[in-house]
């Protein structure tokens, strides 16, 4: 097999930024003052973390909706995680939420009160998305809004289609990407961004590095990371990151902890070429590419994190430790910093 051939400069670029990223997160949890950094890009603009889980909407997602307190049935819990991750909007879901008097279930759905709220929500707050994902807007069930087109998606998938029976008889991850592939307005990335998100609720559990599918943003990036992918498939150059990033960490002298010992997933590489993308407008403008700016200014802030995990990767059990800027709270498997 011929292996790829890195563009070094940038290649190297995406370990460096992989571990002072990390950093960058490890001590804003350990309550460390800002500059966080002298990364100067990194100090400027704002780039996710480099675990999915990490980041806040999936953090709100994990948290309030997968592992809330909120007894739901499995059907409507799977309904919710596909459902929030179309709109990623956590004020959206909080308004729903309050105008139902409870998270949105299949009975709501069936109902047309989740409809409802959601007109009720985008009569307040027109953006009922987020911008992280761009998605299909087709009016594939013949509505005329987006969101209405949607709701169609999810009556399609949950009342008519039995989805929810059919996630939990997937056999793998990929398996539970093409289930999700099959309805309309499903592409590749937000299929595959589902699954992961389905992946980290008790009721599927396949490892991460089953499958991947990269999405345009990490497409930009594997083409400025590598000059060349030899016999290589994109989904086998995240793999092989994957695969080969304890060497190249050592390699480059970078420390590098991972997430309270978690090493980088396919997801998470996959998404760091992603941020790799964005970091090459700045450090490396000559690759061009589609896009040519970072959007998103980063402001800093010293509202404390709250962070949980979902309970199989055994995370949330090493992360109650005493720190010199203040001390992390472990309650109830949830950590929250106090300085």
């Amino acid at each position: 097999m011929q292996k790829p051939t890195p563009r070094p400069e940038v290649y190297e670029s995406y370990w460096k930024f992989a571990a002072e990223r990390q950093h960058v997160f490890e001590s804003r949890v350990m309550g460390k003052p800002w500059p966080w950094t002298q990364n100067r890009i990194l100090r400027q603009y704002k780039f996710c973390n480099v675990y999915r889980a990490a980041d806040r909407v999936s953090q709100y997602l994990i948290r309030n909706i997968i592992y809330s307190d909120e007894n739901v049935e499995e059907d409507d819990l799977l309904f919710q995680i596909v459902a929030f991750r179309f709109f990623s909007n956590i004020a959206t879901w909080e308004s729903v939420r309050d105008i139902l008097g409870h998270s949105p279930r299949l009975c709501d759905l069936e109902s047309g009160a989740f409809e409802k709220a959601l007109a009720l929500t985008q009569q307040h707050n027109k953006n009922l998305y987020t911008g992280a994902f761009i998605l299909c807007a087709t009016n594939a069930y013949g509505r005329p809004l987006k969101y209405q087109n949607h709701i169609e998606l999810f009556r399609d998938m949950f009342l008519k289609s039995n989805l929810a029976s059919r996630i939990l008889l997937a056999k793998s991850l990929k398996g539970l990407y093409e289930t999700l592939h099959t309805f309309p307005l499903m592409g590749d990335f937000m299929s595959y961004q589902i699954a992961i998100d389905l992946n980290y609720s008790p009721l599927v559990n396949y490892s991460e590095n089953d499958f991947t599918q990269p999405g345009p943003g990490a497409i930009r990036g594997i083409k400025k990371v590598f000059l060349d992918l030899g016999d290589l498939t994109p989904q086998e150059a995240i793999m092989w990151m994957v695969e080969h990033q304890q060497d190249e960490f050592d390699r480059l002298g970078l420390e590098f902890h991972g997430l309270w010992g978690r090493p980088i997933h396919a997801i998470d590489a996959q998404n760091l070429f992603c941020e790799i993308d964005k970091y090459c407008r700045v450090a490396f403008p000559e690759l061009l590419s589609s896009r040519s700016r970072i959007k998103t200014q980063y402001t800093p802030t010293n509202k404390p994190l709250t962070l949980f995990f979902p309970p199989k990767w055994g995370i949330n059990e090493k992360m109650g430790k005493a720190t010199a800027g203040g001390r992390l709270l472990l309650s109830q498997g949830i950590l929250e910093f106090e300085s």
